[in-house]
């Protein structure tokens, strides 16, 4: 029905960017949300932003001014762009897509894919 593919993560300096893609693959749905959350060993998970299908955006304090999320719609992708990364960012960053098939609402998770920023 629905696979996430996250790419993009890796290892940054402090100070550095990053810039983080989810390619959502499938037939016979429709994308309502696409956002990301990450999860530090031994924390929880942590959402850290959300993009509608209107364009509506919106953001973690801890990341406000430095992440932005968009997303491509005709290529069924999201994307984050972190910049300034902190080392608190370090954590696997997880990707959402919440979708529509006929009437019934689901919630997607990718596997996640690693950030770890160094200082």
């Amino acid at each position: 029905q629905v696979q996430l593919v996250e790419s993009g993560g890796g290892s940054v300096q402090a100070g550095g960017s990053l810039r983080l893609s989810c390619a959502a693959s499938g037939s016979g749905f429709s994308i309502n949300s696409m956002g990301w959350y990450r999860q530090a060993p031994g924390k929880q998970r942590e959402w850290v932003a959300v993009a509608t299908s209107g364009g509506r955006t919106d953001y973690a304090d801890s990341v406000k001014g430095r992440f932005t999320i968009s997303r491509d719609n005709a290529k069924n992708t999201a994307y984050l762009q972190m910049n300034s990364l902190k080392p608190e960012d370090t954590a696997v960053y997880l990707c959402t897509v919440g979708t529509s098939v006929l009437n019934i609402m689901q919630t997607h998770w990718g596997q996640g894919t690693q950030v770890t920023v160094s200082s």
